[in-house]
């Protein structure tokens, strides 16, 4: 029984991973408390459905983060560009004003009732785990959450975008001053940061139902990661995915009870001990 339920903490952790990066990553360029993030998870997760319906999943995989993509760069060319002169408070709001737009969008396309998307047939039988049958397909999303992070890391670390992403996040103005053009560089991010939401949302559709409101458990966790993590940091992000992911799994089962009050009791006892989160606001 242990094993299954740190099998699914980790399953989860795999999805807050891929979900909380993109949040991560445009916080640390554009300081922006995205709350449509969870809305690009929602929409990313309804486009790839309509796609599956019509082609197969693994085309649903590729199309739906893409259009998130485009969907980001947009988004930061007339949002946060022309709104990177305001209060925080003022950006934040923007973006909660979008999830709602974007909530009612998917309401009036799609309906009010529950989707889900069909598992792949590559992927659509069980392994054995320590004499427990799991689905593949988890298994899979625990290789895709382990890869955006292996992929980021290695990108941020050793390409010269990636350098031009920690230094612009780290000094926007002197990073301009040198030649680099940040606003070319901040599209990218927040294009790259809502495909990843995109991509949440995909992997997320054959094990987790498709609703309007799909946005909002994600989201919080997702803001909850991030928060533990660390501000910006994308290495932070991805310890404090997996144990969350753990955390809820195991106290659902044990705990039930204060089960939905863990995470929250988890950030507020990281922040006492190190208010800057588990690993400070480096990217």
């Amino acid at each position: 029984m242990l094993t299954i339920n740190l099998f699914n903490g980790l399953v989860y952790g795999s999805l807050l991973i891929i979900m909380s990066s993109g949040l991560a990553l445009i916080y640390g360029l554009r300081r922006v408390v995205n709350f449509a993030h969870g809305a690009l998870y929602m929409l990313g997760a309804y486009i790839g459905f309509t796609v599956a319906m019509q082609s197969n999943f693994w085309v649903a995989l590729v199309v739906a983060p893409t259009a998130m993509a485009i969907f980001g760069a947009l988004l930061d060319r007339y949002g946060f560009r022309l709104l990177q002169d305001r209060e925080p408070l003022s950006v934040m709001l923007v973006t909660f004003g979008l999830l709602l737009i974007l909530q009612d969008l998917v309401v009036f396309i799609w309906g009010k009732a529950n989707h889900s998307l069909f598992t792949p047939e590559l992927l659509n039988f069980t392994v054995d785990l320590m004499g427990n049958q799991v689905p593949a397909y988890r298994i899979g999303v625990i290789v895709v959450g382990l890869t955006v992070a292996l992929g980021l890391t290695l990108w941020l670390r050793f390409s010269r975008v990636g350098l031009f992403v920690r230094a612009a996040s780290t000094d926007p103005v002197t990073t301009s001053m040198q030649g680099v053009n940040t606003d070319a560089i901040s599209a990218g991010v927040v294009g790259l940061g809502s495909a990843l939401a995109g991509l949440a949302g995909v992997v997320a559709g054959p094990f987790l139902s498709l609703t309007p409101h799909m946005s909002s458990d994600v989201l919080i966790d997702s803001f909850v990661v991030v928060v533990i993590g660390g501000l910006g940091s994308l290495a932070g992000a991805f310890i404090a995915a997996l144990l969350l992911g753990m955390m809820q799994a195991i106290g659902a089962v044990y705990m039930p009870q204060v089960s939905v009050l863990l995470p929250f009791i988890f950030m507020i006892a990281i922040l006492i001990w190190k208010p800057s989160g588990l690993a400070g606001s480096r990217t």
